[in-house]
């Protein structure tokens, strides 16, 4: 296999939305993407694999394997107005060759669909602490996108020439080259590896965009362990801290 390749089962879509959940900052994008794949009992239907992705096939406890690759999913809307397309995967590329390839082969993938509305899923860290109300950010691909992102309630970016990396940013930004509609919904987050916080808060807003409901159950209960880890580790390291005021006695 050279470069990056798509295979797929020939499908017809009404007017589909892609949303582009991969792993990255404070996982934010796997959470979602995974959270709504379940949600919407989403059903695959195409697989993209990348010369660029790590070299490296993942096990299984039964014994069985497979490639590391991208994969997309659709979700059937009920009402006919917008189907709903996912992207998740195992990876992104590791360099600025593989994003370019790969992003842009992604946009044009679904350019094919008939798509022309894009949303990409990330992380928008502004420190190292635990984001206990996150906001969500945004930015998109024109005024028309960026004003109905204000709408709901997606704050722009704090400070200018701020970086989104990896295929977050550059999949809205080959989505504008090729004419369609995208816009990047970040979470604020921090500190942790797994923000379902910030999950949750994206996933608030996106529903609303999209028109449908989502259960946040299993999210919340992500976020109620990762905060009562937090909280562990934050008493031990008071302990610890009082422990070592403590005047020490010595005999000699």
């Amino acid at each position: 296999m050279e470069g990056t390749k798509i295979f797929y089962k020939k499908m017809r879509f009404r007017a589909p939305i892609l949303i582009v959940g991969l792993p990255g900052m404070g996982n934010v994008g796997d959470l979602v993407a995974k959270h709504l794949r379940t949600e919407l009992k989403a059903k695959k239907f195409a697989t993209l694999y990348s010369a660029h992705f790590p070299f490296q096939v993942l096990m299984f406890k039964d014994g069985k394997f497979r490639m590391v690759s991208n994969r997309f999913y659709y979700y059937a809307d009920p009402k006919g107005k917008h189907d709903i397309i996912l992207l998740l995967g195992d990876t992104q590329p590791g360099d600025s060759v593989g994003q370019y390839a790969v992003n842009e082969r992604i946009v044009e993938f679904f350019k094919m669909l008939g798509g022309k509305t894009v949303y990409t899923i990330g992380g928008y860290s502004l420190g190292n602490q635990y984001v206990k109300e996150p906001r969500v950010f945004g930015v998109g691909t024109d005024e028309r996108m960026r004003d109905y992102l204000k709408k709901q309630g997606v704050v722009l970016p704090l400070a200018d020439l701020t970086p989104i990396f990896g295929s977050a940013g550059m999949v809205v930004a080959f989505s504008k080259r090729h004419g369609l509609a995208g816009a990047c919904i970040m979470g604020e987050t921090g500190m942790v590896e797994v923000d379902a916080n910030s999950a949750k808060a994206v996933l608030q807003v996106l529903s609303r965009m999209l028109g449908i409901k989502v259960n946040l159950g299993s999210i919340e209960k992500i976020k109620a362990n990762t905060e009562k880890l937090l909280k562990d580790m934050e008493e031990s390291a008071k302990s610890a801290q009082q422990q070592d005021m403590k005047p020490q006695s010595y005999i000699r």
